[in-house]
Parts: C-alpha cells; sequence; structure tokens
C-alpha cells in the first residue's frame, strides 16, 4: 500500500511540473504567485538577492504588517536575521512560519541551518526528519538539509 501511495504522490508531482507557473515558483515558498504582488515583499527578495540583510528585514517587516497569516514572510524574515547573525529573532520567525503552515518545507530546512549555526544537532535533525516526512518525493529543502546535518557531523569528529 505504502508503494502505491508513493508512486500515486510522485505522478501528481510530476503533473505539477507541467503546470503553468510551476517552474517560476520559489521552492520556499507556498504563496508565489500572491507573493509577487506585494511591492514590500519583492523588494526583500531583491535585498536578500543583494545579501542586504537589514534591507530585506525592513521589507518583510512592512509586508509582515499586512499580512500577518504569510508563512512565506516569516520564512524569510527568519532567514534574514539568521545571516545577520541575529539567531534569537530568526527562531522567533522560522517559529512564527510553522505555526502558520506546520509543513513548510523551506521554514523546516532554514530553522534547521539555523540549529546546526546554534550547535544544536539533534533539533537540526527533528527538522531533517520532519522533511523527510512532509516530501513524498525528493525535494530540495530534504536534500540540502540533509547534506548540511552530514557536513555538520563530519566536523564534529
Amino acid at each position: 500500500m505504502e508503494g502505491a501511495l508513493r508512486a500515486a504522490a510522485f505522478c501528481i508531482a510530476a503533473a505539477m511540473c507541467f503546470m503553468p507557473g510551476a517552474a517560476r515558483a520559489d521552492p520556499v515558498e507556498e504563496n508565489a504567485e500572491a507573493n509577487q504582488l506585494d511591492p514590500d515583499f519583492a523588494a526583500g527578495k531583491k535585498a536578500i538577492e543583494a545579501r542586504d540583510w537589514s534591507a530585506a528585514i525592513k521589507s518583510f517587516s512592512s509586508a509582515a504588517l499586512r499580512d500577518t497569516r504569510n508563512a512565506d514572510i516569516q520564512n524569510y524574515l527568519g532567514f534574514a536575521y539568521r545571516n545577520s547573525g541575529d539567531l534569537p529573532s530568526a527562531f522567533r520567525h522560522y517559529e512564527r512560519a510553522l505555526v502558520l503552515s506546520p509543513r513548510h518545507r523551506g521554514a523546516h530546512e532554514y530553522v534547521g541551518e539555523a540549529y546546526l549555526m546554534a550547535g544544536n544537532l539533534a533539533k537540526a535533525e527533528e527538522h531533517l526528519a520532519k522533511l523527510r516526512e512532509i516530501c513524498l518525493v525528493p525535494c530540495e529543502e530534504y536534500d540540502d538539509l540533509r547534506k548540511k546535518v552530514e557536513e555538520y557531523r563530519a566536523r564534529a569528529r
């Protein structure tokens, strides 16, 4: 039965690749098309691409004021805070993203990476296990976090 479910999930995922807009969607975003309509969200993404963490935080914070239930905004805020070196704020935003969307693959990947930065391998592995559960077919978020966990373990030896 489990094999049949995996096969069905694979077929659905493969079919989604041919849906309009599927190729443009950011893998860490759940609501990519709606997010494109918000100018602060767009500015935040540009700031992230430029590695301008303070501008990203400012833009995504503005977007969050208007859209309090958007897990993507919270995930990107966590990402920007993590990269700026503010792990407590990053964890706060990742937690909010996961409250809003418990299966948010990008938030699980990024919070796992933050836990590795904080030296908490066990918590990173919890999020890796959650991604393994969420991703019915191979997904980039699981693969990326798995590689980072493996690298962390190799450095710890």
